[in-house]
């Protein structure tokens, strides 16, 4: 066990300093990494990343985990938490699929994206109002956007390749403010349960990845042993 975190911590460091987050918020006030080592191959794995439903991670997710975190959960998520099914709800909502929703029903910037290796998602807005307020960004101004009174939040997560066949699937979230006044309230806001609840969340989202590509790296490797001669 210990070798396999010393393994992950040294990868971890090398991945984590090629990320869309350097380019999107190479500032920031808060920050948080996630990593696990998958016994997949990276094509593979982000397969399973880019079909992920953050509908099903969402419920299997305990409630008492990310009580603090729900602000930072689409409405529809934060339903579903509860046991309930809100009306209109989609049918499936994968990391693609938010960047067509809208902020209000739990839609994201798609900030930048290279298939098979990384993927990145931004939001504006005042998360710590009991009504959200969101600016509206596009991807171009999203690293100068200043206006007073908001953060920013990323949330890049990427596919590394590692020896033996295995991949490095990771998370990385960071978040800026764009005054003092927002600063003090975010992090309270952070401080009260958030910042774990978003950690317990992002970690989810990757054990479910993890989990799918395993059982189709095993399953692909059967098939193939089935036919051969």
């Amino acid at each position: 066990m210990d070798a396999h975190r010393s393994e992950l911590r040294s990868f971890a460091r090398v991945t984590f300093s090629i990320v869309f987050a350097d380019d999107f918020l190479p500032v920031y006030d808060v920050s948080d990494e996630v990593a696990t080592v998958v016994d997949a191959e990276p094509q593979v794995v982000w397969e399973a990343l880019m079909d992920v439903d953050l509908l099903d991670v969402g419920k299997r997710v305990p409630l008492a985990s990310v009580l603090g975190a729900l602000r930072m959960l689409p409405e529809i998520v934060s339903h579903l938490l509860h046991g309930e099914r809100p009306p209109h709800a989609p049918e499936s909502m994968r990391l693609r699929e938010l960047a067509q929703m809208q902020p209000e029903q739990g839609g994201w910037i798609l900030l930048g994206e290279r298939p098979g290796e990384e993927i990145a998602l931004g939001l504006v807005g005042k998360f710590w109002r009991p009504v959200i307020q969101y600016a509206q960004v596009s991807p171009a101004s999203f690293t100068d956007f200043d206006e007073p009174g908001y953060a920013k939040t990323i949330y890049d997560l990427s596919v590394r390749t590692l020896p033996d066949r295995r991949s490095l699937l990771a998370g990385l979230m960071r978040t800026a403010t764009t005054d003092e006044h927002a600063r003090r309230w975010f992090r309270r806001y952070w401080t009260f349960g958030v910042g774990s609840g978003a950690h317990v969340l992002v970690h989810a989202l990757l054990e479910t990845v993890r989990d799918t590509a395993e059982r189709a790296h095993v399953g692909g490797h059967e098939r193939i042993e089935e036919s051969r001669p």
